[in-house]
């Protein structure tokens, strides 16, 4: 089964996601209290990232959002993370991930987050097909998200259409050390976003590492590795992945990513 950070080489489908996400939302409890235990993130949040509360303020920050302010949650899964920074910042957020199973569970959080529908919507779509009209957006973040792209550049060019000029996009990733490391799943190895953003269309790109975000995760694949997942279907997921990246760990970077959308052809 295909399932967190993507490390596997396999095609990404929504039939793998909405199972994964099926099997979360009806065990939720020890996956996500395991998940929670190390990154610090509020509860609500029920993140399906590894992305902790330290790297989260830091996006927040990046995205430099004010009230009513419209931000793109793009691949939002559970929605989150998109949930906390529309309320951190009185935004409005539009979350859009492929599976139709997380965006059900994402409409259920909204309240968990005291926000209302006018506040928070979500929408079936992809990475590179939206299917939101140009300039939705003052902000757009990709949490952990951006290798499932079969086209990364194509993605980053919807990036650019979804998002008004001058308005704020931040990612986060993995990128291989070496991409010619075959301990590397080729997915992962292809991800390059200072180029592929670059190529997208997006200006001021900025592309850092953040090994401490790294070592973090290293502690939660190291406790998801050795735990007894009994019959629970989301532990059972979370331990074949861990025995799937902690050997690959040592080969990555974590990398935060942030780029601005151009101005339009023509606009003064």
């Amino acid at each position: 089964m295909l399932v967190l950070a993507g490390w596997q080489a396999g095609g990404v489908t929504v039939e793998h996601f909405d199972e994964w996400y099926s099997a979360m939302s009806a065990y939720p409890d020890a996956r996500d209290a395991l998940v929670h235990a190390h990154p610090g993130l509020p509860t609500e949040i029920r993140s399906t990232s590894l992305l902790g509360m330290p790297g989260l303020l830091e996006v927040r920050d990046l995205l430099q959002l004010s009230a009513q302010d419209v931000l793109v949650d793009l691949a939002c899964g559970r929605g989150g993370y998109g949930l906390w920074l529309a309320r951190e910042s009185d935004a409005r957020v539009l979350g859009v991930d492929f599976s139709a199973v997380a965006i059900d569970l994402a409409c259920q959080n909204v309240a968990r987050f005291g926000l209302t529908a006018a506040q928070a919507n979500f929408r079936v779509g992809t990475l590179v097909a939206t299917g939101l009209p140009d300039g939705t957006a003052d902000a757009l973040v990709c949490i952990d998200a951006i290798q499932f792209a079969d086209d990364i550049v194509g993605a980053a060019a919807e990036f650019v259409r979804v998002v008004r000029p001058g308005g704020r996009v931040v990612l986060t990733c993995w990128e291989a050390i070496d991409r010619g490391d075959r301990r590397v799943p080729q997915r992962m190895r292809r991800v390059d976003l200072a180029a592929q953003l670059t190529a997208g269309g997006l200006v001021e790109i900025r592309v850092v590492d953040r090994p401490t975000w790294l070592e973090v995760e290293h502690r939660i694949w190291s406790e998801a590795a050795a735990l007894d997942p009994g019959d629970d279907p989301a532990l059972q997921d979370l331990k074949t992945e861990a025995e799937q990246v902690l050997p690959t760990l040592g080969a990555m970077r974590r990398v935060l990513a942030s780029a601005v959308a151009p101005a339009r052809p023509g606009s003064q």
